[in-house]
């Protein structure tokens, strides 16, 4: 079965004055009620009511002004109250100014409903959407976006069958559940939770939604390599000496201490963000833009993969946590002295591993990945460094660096590529130099829709491109779970330490001198 509202319309067009090929909707998204599980929550305050605030106020039609937006959670709060909150929140954390007029409308589609942790909660929201939807006549389409922890995915989803909120994949209206990462804290229960959401809906029901696959570079990262034949020609083992991931994050735990704790950076980072940038990085071209066939083609990276072997004359993987130190001029404590984090953590705050790709364009490249908290600067990027030219010609006397492309994905979203140039002037001398793309210089200082904007919508439009799918969750786990078996022994992979403020231990450095290559600072 399939979701019968599961397809875009997407239609192309050409404007031959600015040469620019436009795959753009057809349509608005059909009009629907979001239901936030954890309203109250950080999540909630920092993106998900700005971003739906933001599609509202695009004044494109994106979010149909008779969609609604209804809070779920286990705090007692009057609508009100929720109203009041949500607007401050949008006011804070939207990347558009909020226009009391448009506001207005929005917040009258705003609604709240507490006793998400009651035995009769889910009752009561089967009676409230129906009442919304009474009274706004918008039909029973129906998403549940469940902002809640990874332990109560299980209950939630079997509560909201049992209660008649699940409509099947092939009924006039739909019904979609959103699941937010970490989907599970290991294999085992990655399975669990796969099992159990398969139970009650089909595959075309549920999106797993990492909101790294929203961002624009990583967008871009499919135009670069199959709309630049360039690139294309160039990406494998053939040319290629080596790629790193850094995800590099400045602020410590703030308010999620107890969240952190149980994740770690490996399973926080590596196994959602990471591999999916990596898997559209190094996938093959997909023979469509279909989702199902992007998501076919960037499984099959992972199930190509080489699980992380490692031991203490020949280590593949680091993790360390970060002592107290200095950030931006001011000191900061270690992660063993913040609130809430016990004697006896044994939690990473950063990890760094190699890996290989065994498939027939990256065999033998090798892929270093970094990520780590209380680091130098926030900073995400893809670095592609090619091989060196042969020592002949300019290259005799001298080693000349390496032609490196850079995608920049987090803070100044754009991409670089660094060649070789003659400086000007009587002498033969070369240079390095960058040929460099900002998004914001390259188009007009626009600012891009959000991550979560750009994903909601395509949750009411059923379109799973950017989502990943259970097989890919549960390969994904499959590699980081053998990480995990590897820490069990400390002896094999002990627990390092780095000041906050630097760029990660001096274990992760010796891990990439150890191949010759050296870290690129993003």
């Amino acid at each position: 079965m399939s979701d019968t509202n599961a397809t875009p319309k997407l239609e192309s067009r050409v404007d031959a004055a600015d040469d620019l090929l436009t795959i753009q909707r057809t349509h608005a998204a059909p009009p629907s009620t979001v239901v936030i599980f954890g309203a109250s929550g950080d999540l909630a305050k920092r993106k998900l009511i700005p971003a739906l605030y933001n599609l509202v106020a695009c004044g494109q039609g994106l979010m149909p002004p008779e969609s609604a937006v209804l809070g779920f959670a286990r705090r007692e709060m009057s609508l009100d109250d929720f109203r009041s909150s949500a607007k401050e929140w949008t006011t804070r954390f939207s990347r558009l100014k909020v226009d009391e007029g448009c506001w207005q409308n929005f917040a009258q589609g705003l609604d709240y409903l507490s006793g998400l942790d009651q035995p009769d909660g889910f009752t009561k929201l089967k009676s409230k959407l129906e009442e919304i939807e009474k009274a706004r006549k918008v039909p029973a389409n129906r998403i549940y976006y469940l902002s809640i922890p990874p332990e109560a995915i299980i209950d939630c989803v079997q509560r909201l069958a049992e209660s008649g909120l699940i409509a099947p994949a092939n009924a006039p209206q739909f019904t979609r559940v959103v699941v937010e990462k970490p989907i599970g804290h290991d294999l085992e229960s990655a399975l669990e939770i796969n099992r159990t959401l398969l139970k009650y809906l089909n595959e075309s029901q549920i999106f797993r939604i990492d909101h790294y696959l929203g961002k624009e570079t990583l967008q871009n990262l499919l135009v670069l390599r199959f709309a630049n034949n360039i690139f294309e020609r160039l990406w494998g083992s053939r040319n290629v000496d080596h790629v790193q991931i850094t995800v590099a994050e400045a602020e410590g735990l703030g308010t999620r201490a107890m969240y952190y704790e149980g994740a770690g950076a490996l399973r926080d980072m590596v196994q959602n963000h990471i591999l999916q940038t990596l898997a559209l990085l190094a996938m093959e071209p997909p023979v469509s833009l279909n989702a199902s066939a992007i998501l076919e083609a960037k499984l099959n990276v992972l199930r190509a993969l080489k699980p992380v072997q490692s031991d203490p004359a020949h280590p593949s993987v680091v993790r360390a946590r970060y002592t107290a130190g200095i950030l931006d001029g001011k000191p900061v404590v270690g992660y063993m002295d913040e609130q809430g984090i016990p004697d006896n953590s044994m939690t990473e705050t950063f990890v760094a591993l190699k890996t290989y790709i065994d498939n027939w364009r990256w065999s033998g490249v090798p892929f270093y990945i970094r990520t780590g908290k209380r680091m130098t600067r926030r900073a995400s990027s893809v670095f592609v460094q090619f091989k060196d030219v042969p020592q002949i010609l300019f290259n005799q006397d001298r080693s000349l660096p390496a032609n490196l492309l850079t995608l920049r994905i987090q803070p100044d979203e754009g991409f670089s590529f660094d060649v070789m140039a003659k400086q000007p002037g009587l002498n033969l001398s070369l240079r390095p130099v960058r040929m460099n793309l900002s998004y914001e210089s390259a188009f007009g200082g626009g600012v891009s829709p959000d991550a979560y904007e750009r994903l909601l919508l395509d949750v009411m439009d059923g379109d799973h491109t950017l989502f990943p799918s259970g097989n890919f969750v549960e390969k994904s786990w499959e590699f980081v779970q053998g990480v995990l078996d590897l820490w069990k022994d400390k002896r094999r992979v002990p627990m390092r330490e780095y000041p906050a403020g630097s760029w990660g231990p001096v274990a992760a450095e010796e891990l990439i001198h150890a191949d010759g290559r050296m870290w690129h600072e993003p």
